[in-house]
């Protein structure tokens, strides 16, 4: 089964990819550097030619609304054009658990692309997953110096590979709407996290907790981002997960 990427470069994107290269299928990478802009539509068609299905996990890092409304909507609108005109026959979403309760402006381009794959042309999936347990690292890399803002926040962290190995799942299943999301296994305050990921890495960095105002800060602390209801749950913990960043800079931990 020939299956488009969007985002095929990306930390879900490229295990996805893997994974279906390692199942038999044939992958298709939907990204710039695979000659295609899906902002624009360039080059979509014809990498979409043979495709049955098509799965995004594309991405922007912003947290401004408009950027995010921007790329998101647009990237869903040629998506779902191109996919009509090139007869694929399932869309599967990945999105984030808590998108609809808390008023980032990142998740306002995450409404966006939701309403209009539930409400396009194309058999549609759309799977809700926590955040990953990579998640700290991006905090860290957009800090200035030695000093990370660190949102107040509790997640239930979720294994990224376990949530590239849903999606193969789901692709390759009939479109079955919304589907029950996937969250990780504990649930832990987001500066603990950080904190435990920094001294993973070996590395000095300040935390700074912050509580983001308005009504985002107050979801986003009182559990906003947190399944609210039955959810496929995660096995490896997050603790697991920092062995294995511990053995990536040092070697095996003896």
């Amino acid at each position: 089964m020939r299956v488009a990427v969007a985002g095929g470069t990306g930390l879900i994107g490229t295990m996805v990819v893997d994974r279906l290269a390692e199942a038999g299928h044939e992958p298709v990478v939907l990204s710039r550097s695979r000659g295609v802009d899906l902002t624009t539509g360039a080059g979509l068609a014809a990498a979409l030619a043979g495709c049955a299905a098509v799965v995004d996990a594309s991405n922007v890092t912003t947290m401004r609304r408009a950027v995010s409304v921007d790329f998101f909507g647009a990237v869903a609108r040629n998506l779902l054009a191109a996919g009509v005109d090139a007869g694929i026959d399932h869309v599967v979403v990945l999105s984030i658990v808590g998108v609809d309760e808390v008023d980032l402006g990142y998740y306002f381009g995450k409404r966006e692309q939701e309403k209009l794959v539930s409400g396009g042309p194309l058999p549609w999936t759309i799977l809700r997953a926590t955040q990953f347990h990579e998640f700290p690292d991006s905090l860290i890399e957009g800090a200035v110096g030695p000093f990370v803002p660190v949102p107040r926040m509790l997640s239930r962290p979720v294994a990224a590979a376990e949530v590239a190995a849903a999606l193969v799942d789901l692709v390759l299943k009939p479109a079955g709407g919304y589907v029950q999301p996937i969250a990780g296994p504990e649930e832990l305050w987001m500066a603990d996290m950080t904190r435990r990921y920094v001294r993973a890495r070996g590395e000095r960095k300040v935390l700074v907790p912050i509580r983001l105002p308005g009504q985002a800060g107050k979801r986003m602390a009182a559990g906003g981002l947190l399944p609210d209801g039955p959810y496929t749950r995660g096995v490896q913990t997050f603790a697991e997960f920092l062995d294995h960043v511990r053995r990536d800079l040092t070697g095996p931990v003896r």
